[in-house]
């Protein structure tokens, strides 16, 4: 491929892949993260017009450079490497060692999608970057991943010399989720983000007279019964869920189609199926409208807010829940938790090494050591509460009886996690998935709330589509 080619390629997918900030952020901070369509395609295809692509003859044998630059847009994966990186030595908030080699960390925040908007302008320019200044490696979301593994800015974990072998114990959602068009593995990740069903252990059992996970999973085990439970909770005083948009992921995560089929945009039989189930529930008053991250979606974190559950991976309830916070729930040990309807992932961080690289000897320790090396996939386990990317790991973990969640009330849930991972399917992901998700719930928020009717939301929809991603029909 040419490298004008190349380019080119890249600045397509920012004009035509998800440009909006992810809103799941998985990080320990866990704040909101909401982001909003680019717009500076115009800029980026000048840019392509300008700059080659990444020299496409950067292989692992670069790997003489001095400084190693990673791009991220949070501190996570910055404090998981200055906490278990072997021969890691922070020097400064943006600076550290490893050896002889200065590590620079350039952090953009999400917020209106400013990460990916320095990440692509500085890609664009890798190929006539000092040596010091190229990107070596750069971090990104499962909701934008293929904007980036569908292009050669992106080497191949193959070509640093990671071998199948090397990633036989992690699981195949992880990989799926940074394959390429043509079958190519381009990052990898330390941790995987199986979700589960977080309930408030006290309403279980005023609404349910238990609050044991087993005896609640009977209640809502299929999507009848949780909608059954639903109406149980009402009676008790609860909202079942404080949005509808908390089982959204759950239903878009077991879709059977793409979002994009031959150039039209399809709605999956599944995302009707929560249209349909979440206007009952809004209509019974069973749940609410409010957008994730709210000061309303909150208000469940604590006793008063009176909600029965959230749908979410470890991250959610162990950072995102005012678990530090004095009378939430989470502090008080108060959840439990149980796999719900259906198995499905929220967020993750994948590692990716920038073509043209000059430390790829460097880069490929840090991708083995931070998601093969057993050793510190447990410390992460055990000092981080986060489900790592180790199948052996992780069900060893599940079994061990001095493991347990103290914001679950002395659970330990890494053997629900476990069984929630097997299931997951992501042979549907397309790389229109973030900008179509977004825009479907913010069209269908106009219809639960009953400021129009179905079709109605649904033209909405399309024509918002159409306007993000021009080449589309409906």
């Amino acid at each position: 491929m040419k490298k004008k080619i190349v380019s080119a390629i890249l600045c397509t997918a920012m004009a035509v892949t998800m440009m909006a900030g992810c809103g799941n952020n998985t990080s320990t901070n866990a704040a909101a993260d909401k982001g909003a369509a680019a717009e500076d395609g115009a800029a980026a295809d000048t840019a392509a017009e300008e700059t080659p692509a990444a020299d496409e003859s950067a292989d692992a044998s670069s790997d003489e450079g001095s400084v190693l630059n990673i791009y991220c847009w949070n501190e996570e994966f910055k404090s998981r490497i200055t906490d278990h990186y072997p021969d890691y030595t922070e020097v400064d908030a943006t600076t550290g060692t490893i050896g002889d080699v200065t590590v620079k960390w350039n952090i953009t925040p999400n917020d209106d999608n400013a990460y990916q908007n320095n990440l692509d302008a500085t890609l664009l320019k890798q190929a006539d970057a000092a040596a010091d200044d190229k990107i070596d490696i750069f971090l990104v979301e499962a909701d934008y991943a293929l904007k980036y593994v569908d292009t050669e800015y992106t080497m191949a974990v193959s070509d640093l010399g990671i071998t199948d072998d090397d990633l036989a114990n992690q699981y195949q959602y992880t990989k799926d989720i940074v394959t390429d068009s043509n079958g190519v593995l381009k990052g990898v990740s330390w941790q995987g983000c199986p979700g589960v069903m977080f309930y408030s252990r006290e309403a279980a059992k005023e609404i349910l007279g238990t609050d044991d996970p087993a005896e609640v999973q009977t209640y809502v085990d299929t999507w009848d019964k949780f909608n059954q439970t639903a109406a149980l909770a009402y009676a008790a005083g609860y909202q079942m869920t404080s949005s509808v948009n908390d089982t959204y992921r759950v239903y878009s995560n077991n879709v059977t189609s793409k979002w994009v089929e031959d150039g039209k945009i399809n709605i999956d039989d599944n995302i009707m199926q929560w249209v349909e189930d979440s206007k009952e529930l809004v209509d019974a008053g069973e749940t609410g409208t409010h957008e994730l991250w709210s000061d309303d979606w909150s208000k469940g974190f604590y006793p008063e807010g009176k909600v029965f559950c959230y749908f979410g991976p470890a991250w959610l309830v162990n950072f995102s829940m005012a678990a530090d916070t004095e009378g939430s729930i989470g502090n008080q040990g108060g959840w439990g938790a149980t796999e719900g309807p259906q198995g499905f992932f929220w967020g993750g961080t994948w590692i990716c090494a920038a073509a043209g690289t000059d430390n790829a000897s460097l880069v490929k320790d840090i991708m083995l050591q931070m998601t093969t090396n057993e050793d510190i996939m447990k410390e992460i386990v055990v000092d981080d509460d986060d489900f790592v990317n180790n199948k052996p790991v992780m069900e060893a973990m599940a079994e061990d009886t001095s493991y347990s969640s103290q914001i679950l009330g002395g659970q330990n849930p890494l053997g629900i996690y476990c069984a929630g991972v097997e299931n997951l399917d992501l042979s549907n992901l397309s790389a229109y998935d973030q900008g179509c998700n977004e825009e479907f719930q913010n069209a269908m928020k106009n219809y639960f709330e009953g400021s129009t009717d179905l079709d109605g939301a649904l033209d909405l929809f399309y024509k918002a589509v159409v306007e993000k991603y021009p080449e589309l029909t409906y």
